[in-house]
């Protein structure tokens, strides 16, 4: 058959069929990120006791800035952020000191938390336009200080409308980004109907700059099923439609699928499907007793060395 009637040929299928399928396989799309908060507890966990797997990229997430006072019965600053860790133990120069030992390891700043002091830690700006100022400036000095490289967004209690929160976070969020201040950016919501309603106004206007969604899928109960997790990570895939969704579980005993009863199974369904976008685990402050077994596992995992 000649050149000319091949193209011929090809050409008269195309107008018979025109909506042949692809024969291209669906890209995946995991990748080999592990995230873990660090300093919460202040147990006198180092960032050189936690394992590092040198085939996965490894986010620290210091916690927390808080912007609120260091008194015994603290109150709000309105976006003046402080550190709430234990600055002795995990200093700026043991962060060089890991980043250098590590070429692999990456830092961000949690801001919020769950409480300052004994009371919780509520997000409550004075105004946009001031709390964002004051946010811009006090991260940015804490940035520079400790060598962090993004933010993660943490607050769980509110007394501000969704909307306000919205355009705190969002502009502080596209003014960090846009001043190269940092390079990525994380939020951190759970199943509540009030933390929820925050966080989604917030991915529905300024999801483009929110790189990683640190679901807590911990914050379900004890006793979640491989099947249930699944089902709740299509849920929240769904809510924050177009994001890198976590897989997550915590070692402090809280609740959510836990390894020993089959996180890593279902990470492992989640990969087949090309959808473990990375896994994150609450805290190295509650897996030292425990020498981070968990944290080898889920970094194994990730690297395929398991």
């Amino acid at each position: 058959m000649g050149s000319a009637q091949i193209i011929f040929l090809f050409s008269f299928l195309q107008l018979l069929f025109p909506t042949l399928p692809s024969l291209e396989a669906t890209p995946l799309d995991n990748t080999r990120l592990f995230r873990e908060y660090i300093g919460a507890d202040g147990n006198n966990v180092r960032f050189s006791d936690v394992p590092i797997h040198p085939d996965v990229e490894f986010h620290f997430i210091l916690s927390f800035a808080i912007d609120y006072t260091a008194s015994s019965s603290p109150s709000a600053t309105n976006g003046k952020f402080r550190v709430s860790w234990d600055k002795q133990i995990l200093s700026p120069s043991s962060v060089s000191s890991i980043k250098a030992q590590h070429s692999n390891v990456k830092f961000a700043l949690s801001l919020g938390g769950d409480t300052a002091g004994k009371q919780f830690a509520y997000f409550k700006p004075k105004s946009i336009t001031s709390w964002v100022k004051n946010a811009f400036e006090s991260i940015s000095r804490i940035v520079k200080e400790y060598d962090i490289d993004g933010v993660d967004i943490d607050y769980e209690h509110f007394k501000a409308h969704p909307d306000v929160f919205t355009e705190c976070i969002g502009k502080l969020l596209l003014r960090l980004k846009r001043q190269n201040v940092i390079s990525f950016a994380s939020i951190a919501p759970f199943d509540d109907d009030a933390v929820q309603s925050h966080y989604l106004a917030l991915w529905r206007k300024y999801g483009d700059l929110i790189d990683y969604v640190n679901f807590q899928f911990y914050a379900y109960g004890k006793g979640t099923t491989v099947s249930e997790f699944l089902n709740h990570f299509e849920t929240q895939t769904s809510n924050y439609q177009g994001g890198k969704v976590l897989a997550s579980f915590a070692t402090d005993g809280s609740g959510g699928l836990t390894p020993e009863k089959g996180f890593f199974k279902a990470c492992k369904t989640l990969q087949s499907r090309g959808k473990l976008h990375g896994i994150f685990v609450w805290s190295a402050d509650d897996s030292k007793k425990n020498k981070f077994h968990n944290e080898i596992q889920a970094q194994n995992l990730l690297a395929n060395a398991d």
